[in-house]
């Protein structure tokens, strides 16, 4: 088996390469990510070591990189984690997001169909639950929920989601989706709200909180998710949808006093220290207000459930940014950017 991850130096794709290389010795893995601001690669060390693991920087919004991928590699899965994610940076630049997140797709769902034969293989696609839009007090989105995205981010992920089911209708290329809450964890890039408040918290600066506060969001461990996404590819059936969810409903502001009292516990700092921290700010345009996963059908049908709780989670999440200064650094600095144009951008150009 030859597995193609995209965007898998960015957070969700690189914790789930970092599970799955070392435990998979027979299954080779390409790893090929755009290098983005987003994509670090300080979070692919150690998988250097392992001989099924290779990376590639390549573009999947340029079709003739992603058909040279194919030709050459010859995967028989993928797993699409590539996305611009930050709903925050789709307000100001859409376009950006409609490139990597929609043509993107497209491009790999063209090789798919010209390359896969009257073969097992299959194509994942992971996807968000921003696509279904914002619901009230009750409720949660199920597999069948309608999709009513708010954002250029979320419309862009709809899109792709619809051409995931397009190409496998039409053409018959095997597909599989998984739409998941909001990710935490290691590795995230702290323009996301978990990582920024622990880094702030950890610097003494303002902690800057939308509106009231208010809004709801479903917080999923993103190991948690990276086993429900290797469950899904080696078990899930063709053509179905399965949502991903923590089952941890919490307002922003409780996220951000948890991460208070977090970072105050493991610094032994006071507690009302960092919540004089919290600044409330005006709101961002279409912000959702609610959202929450039914996760039944992948806990019926393929026996996941999620093994951490936020407040578990969160202390791992903590730790990790507590023991990682030179991953944080390299961030702050603009290190790990400097260190992808002298290893790609110079060396391209001196060829």
């Amino acid at each position: 088996m030859r597995i193609l991850v995209t965007g898998g130096a960015g957070f969700i794709g690189s914790n789930f390469l970092q599970l799955a290389v070392p435990a998979h010795p027979q299954i080779e893995f390409l790893n090929i990510d755009k290098l983005t601001y987003a994509g670090n690669p300080l979070s692919l060390a150690g998988l250097e070591q392992y001989r099924n693991y290779s990376f590639a920087r390549v573009d999947v919004a340029v079709a003739e990189d992603v058909e040279r991928v194919f030709k050459d590699f010859a995967p028989t899965a993928v797993v699409h984690f590539a996305a611009e994610s930050h709903v925050d940076r789709s307000l100001h630049e859409p376009d950006t997001f409609v490139r990597t997140n929609v043509n993107g797709t497209l491009h790999l769902l063209e090789a798919c169909r010209r390359y896969w034969r009257g073969q097992e293989s299959v194509f994942h696609h992971v996807s968000t639950d921003e696509v279904y839009g914002s619901l009230g007090p009750a409720g949660a989105f199920t597999e069948e929920s309608r999709y009513d995205p708010s954002s250029p981010y979320s419309a862009s992920k709809a899109a792709s989601d619809h051409l995931v089911r397009a190409y496998h209708r039409t053409f018959g290329v095997p597909v599989k989706i998984t739409n998941c809450s909001n990710n935490y964890g290691p590795r995230q890039f702290p323009e996301k709200l978990v990582p920024l408040m622990i880094l702030n918290a950890l610097a003494r600066k303002p902690l800057p909180v939308y509106g009231e506060g208010a809004n709801v969001r479903d917080w999923l461990y993103v190991d948690d998710h990276c086993r429900a996404i290797w469950i899904v590819l080696r078990e899930g059936r063709v053509g179905e949808t399965y949502n991903v969810g923590g089952g941890s409903e919490l307002r922003n502001i409780d996220v951000v006093r948890a991460i208070c009292r977090g970072v105050a516990q493991a610094t032994q700092s006071p507690v009302e220290e960092l919540e004089a921290l919290i600044t409330f700010v005006p709101d961002r345009p279409g912000h959702d207000l609610r959202y929450a996963i039914d996760a039944s059908k992948i806990r019926r049908e393929l026996a996941w459930q999620p093994l951490e709780s936020f407040e578990t989670g969160l202390r791992k999440t903590i730790d990790w940014y507590l023991q990682n200064t030179a991953w944080i650094d390299s961030i702050r600095t603009g290190a790990y950017l400097q260190w992808i144009q002298r290893n790609y951008d110079d060396r391209g150009r001196a060829q």
